[in-house]
């Protein structure tokens, strides 16, 4: 149906109702990872921005109302496919429990379902705006701990360089800044994440007002990350100056989080400072305020006949999807995770044949960062003086986000270089990664392995695969990091250390089977 001049479409109290009633049955069905959602939001700074996102999207589709109005819904069957794979994905979620996974079903099918509604006219006038929901998805916690610890890396790198810029003496070892007399670790706060999201997010929400050519808005958005680390950067090694002329207090409390705010607003800045030189640059060249401008809806024209709009057949198939997706997340209910029974590794021998070990313990803000259950950090030396470390660090459950940190990512944190990195066969059906680190002129050979479960994993992916299938099929996500690690001497060959670490797992390994269940 086409409307003449001085029609406008208006959507019926029915079809408000059947809007209404999809998002109600598609927040029951994810309420508890919508909370989860929340609570990132609250409690992590990287993710505050995320109140804002739903806020956002909702302005921008009613900045464009005029266009919607003068156009018809025809409903789109794609639409109705993707809803189904997002209500799926809801659902897998819900079983495995893995909030992140139900979080990005929940957006999936929201924006499904709008198509559905809409049909691809409409919905490609609102389209940009809803996409920008799944801006305020948490990322799963493997993705951002590999991410901040790169960034904790590279930001020290660069703080150091601009320490130096002032001639003073500084050494770095991974992510900690010896001035001497003090010694600055950059951690997980200061990895840049807690400017880098939400400056993402900015420059995806400018781009979108940005009125230019699309490498133009490419730039733009990619920019963001350049900016985050570099200025994140330079604050680290303002702070290591300040420490260096006025003390440790210039790293710590209301100054430390003031400079913060200083640093984001000044990537804002930037932001803009670039926007206004990309206007000088290319074919259309126009004015900063023809390019950049937000516009508000025109209003209806005045005596225009409103016309109802028809209710899609795929609209009410989007809307049973939605209602049998939530009688299923009812009837399968909250699992109650099955937790192993398990000895606890105070009960680990120190001594072993051919070994003798003494415990050590974890500091605090360790243990903080790791968020794991029961842990094994002993220091063995056999009956030929030769030493070796074994850790194990155990999970009884990894759906909330807390799972091993890999020593791939930690090691160079550590300020460990990778300087060979192969896989070999233990024999019985242990495959372990084999890592030659150094700093310096020290070195260590490192065995590591996850134990999932009843399986031996490598690969830190695969890890993640078969956390979400375990979770959906046998509603465990226990597992443990393994880690063997010995000094390679001065002109010592790494087949040395490989003895003593065959030796050391061959009489250890077994005796963790009572410690880390099938």
């Amino acid at each position: 149906m086409s409307l003449s001049n001085k029609s406008v479409w208006r959507m019926s109290p029915l079809l408000w109702a059947l809007v209404a009633l999809g998002l109600a049955l598609l927040g029951f069905a994810s309420l508890d990872s919508l909370a989860d959602m929340v609570y990132y939001w609250d409690n992590r700074e990287e993710y505050g921005y995320g109140y804002m996102i739903p806020v956002i999207t909702l302005f921008l589709i009613w900045q464009r109302k005029d266009k919607l109005e003068q156009v018809p819904f025809t409903g789109s069957w794609v639409g109705v496919g993707w809803l189904l794979l997002g209500v799926l994905i809801v659902l897998v979620g819900q079983l495995s429990t893995i909030h992140s996974v139900t979080n990005y079903g929940f957006v999936i099918a929201i924006v499904a379902g709008a198509y559905a509604l809409l049909g691809w006219q409409a919905f490609r006038i609102i389209m940009i705006p809803l996409l920008l929901l799944f801006l305020m998805v948490p990322l799963p916690n493997f993705i951002l701990n590999s991410l901040s610890a790169q960034l904790q890396l590279i930001s020290s790198e660069i703080g150091v360089f601009v320490i130096r810029l002032f001639d003073i003496s500084v050494h770095l070892e991974g992510n900690v800044i010896d001035l001497g007399t003090y010694q600055l670790q950059v951690v997980e706060a200061c990895s840049g994440l807690n400017y880098l999201f939400p400056l993402i997010a900015l420059s995806i929400i400018a781009s979108y007002f940005y009125q230019a050519a699309v490498w133009k808005r490419v730039v733009l958005i990619l920019s963001s990350i350049p900016i985050t680390v570099l200025m994140n950067s330079f604050r680290i090694g303002v702070i290591g100056v300040l420490v260096e002329y006025y003390g440790i207090e210039q790293a710590e409390g209301f100054l430390h989080d003031f400079e913060g705010w200083i640093i984001f607003m000044a990537c804002v800045a930037l932001l803009i400072l670039e926007i206004w030189i990309l206007s000088f640059v290319g074919k259309d060249r126009r004015p900063f305020r023809e390019i950049f401008g937000m516009d508000f809806p025109e209003p209806t024209p005045e005596g225009a006949v409103k016309v109802s709009r028809t209710m899609p057949r795929q609209a009410l198939v989007a809307v049973a999807l939605l209602a049998v997706g939530t009688a299923s997340a009812v009837v399968q209910g909250e699992r109650e995770e099955i937790i192993p029974e398990r000895a606890d590794f105070v009960a680990f021998p120190s001594k072993l044949e051919g070994w003798e070990g003494h415990s050590r313990t974890l500091e605090s803000i360790v243990l903080d960062a790791l968020k794991l259950d029961d842990y094994l950090h002993m220091d063995y030396v056999n009956d030929r003086g030769e030493a070796a470390n074994l850790y194990v660090a155990y999970y009884s459950s990894q759906r909330s986000g807390a799972a091993a940190h890999s020593p791939r990512t930690c090691l160079p944190g550590s300020g460990w270089r990778i300087t060979s990195h192969t896989q070999i066969d233990l024999g019985d059906g242990l495959r372990t990664n084999r890592f030659i680190i150094a700093v310096g002129e020290q070195r260590q050979l490192v065995y590591y392995w996850f134990k999932q479960r009843d399986r031996i994993v490598t690969n830190e992916y695969l890890v993640k695969w078969y956390l979400l299938w375990d979770a959906l099929t046998r509603n465990r996500t226990d597992g443990a990091l393994v880690r063997l690690t010995t000094v390679l001497q001065p002109g010592e060959d790494a087949e040395a250390g490989d003895e003593r670490l065959r030796a050391l797992v061959k009489v250890a390994v077994p005796r963790l089977a009572e410690h880390i269940p099938d």
